[in-house]
């Protein structure tokens, strides 16, 4: 989710969900020991619980970087080895990491040993030609056996050769049975299903199977479905009955930032697709492309933004 899940986006999020785990962008563990660790680390207390997603191959440098994702208050460090961008794949780290299970097994080692918060690892069923039914089983016996406390599955191989890393989000097939498979021969693991996953319904279709869901896309661009999260899979209320009420309840974090030199757009760009398929969504839209990124815009832009959806839709936003 590198350039999606930034610490404005998780802020809106958190105004829909309080039980979710959200989980920042992958940070290289270079931009982490070496970079403006305030810009990039910082998040808000009402983020928690809230994940510090890494990408790195080093056992000691992720372990440096664990440990000062942990001093900045993370609740969990995540290895991220599912990545298919080229960057990732110029830096070996990401996805190709998959072909070197023992190296990922001996990251985590370094991690666990560095930190106290759980340290967890996201992946790949294989990349390119590798058999899933064994490269998947390879992996997670050396991550689980290094310590790791929860392994979560993108239930799709990723084509490092031959597929960019936009078609490596859709064209390679879904295949969910090997991640319950997986759950099936370590019922002691915690393992996450992630992957097309389109629904607060399909993700209760998952948990039949496996321990957790990682919505992505869906959560990003339809983040009204997040309204359901809680009452649905946790059996609690909603932050906010509605997407209106959870919008303005940012106002006072958007003027925060405003203070600090943030343009409003860098906050409302994770709101575009807030009101899907509900009357005036897409006057809401334009309001935000048209008037909202202007270098002095503030609250009351968006508050206008959001008169043009009445209060009464936004109660079935999330049905």
């Amino acid at each position: 989710m590198m350039d999606w899940t930034d610490r404005h986006c998780r802020v809106f999020h958190r105004a829909l969900t309080r039980r979710a785990l959200v989980y920042t962008e992958m940070l290289t563990t270079g931009a982490v020991i070496r970079g403006d660790r305030e810009r990039l680390l910082g998040f808000d207390a009402c983020e928690h619980p809230v994940a510090l997603q890494l990408g790195g191959s080093n056992p000691r440098d992720l372990a440096e970087s664990a440990k000062i994702g942990e001093s900045f208050g993370y609740d969990e460090i995540n290895l991220n080895v599912g990545c298919p961008s080229d960057r990732v794949q110029d830096g070996r780290f990401g996805a190709c990491l998959m072909m070197v299970p023992q190296l990922v097994g001996d990251c985590v080692a370094a991690m666990k040993a560095a930190v106290r918060v759980p340290v967890t690892v996201k992946c790949r069923i294989g990349v390119d030609n590798q058999d899933p039914e064994q490269a998947l089983d390879v992996l997670a016996r050396s991550v689980v056996a290094a310590g790791a406390d929860v392994l979560i599955v993108h239930a799709r191989k990723a084509w490092l050769d031959g597929l960019s890393p936009k078609q490596n989000r859709d064209i390679p097939p879904l295949d969910y049975g090997r991640v319950y498979r997986l759950k099936a021969a370590m019922p002691d693991v915690t393992i996450s299903i992630n992957g097309g996953i389109a629904s607060i319904a399909q993700a209760k279709d998952h948990l039949r199977h496996v321990d957790g869901v990682m919505l992505g896309r869906a959560a990003y661009h339809e983040p009204w479905r997040l309204l359901a999260v809680d009452p649905d899979l946790f059996g609690a209320s909603a932050p906010h009955a509605s997407m209106h009420e959870a919008i303005e309840s940012m106002y006072p974090y958007i003027e925060r930032e405003r203070t600090r030199g943030t343009r409003l757009h860098a906050i409302t760009r994770h709101m575009v697709g807030a009101f899907h398929g509900v009357a005036g969504a897409r006057a809401f839209r334009r309001a935000l492309a048209e008037n909202c990124v202007k270098a002095d815009a503030g609250v009351e832009q968006l508050r206008n933004a959001l008169k043009l959806i009445a209060p009464a839709e936004t109660e079935g936003a999330a049905a």
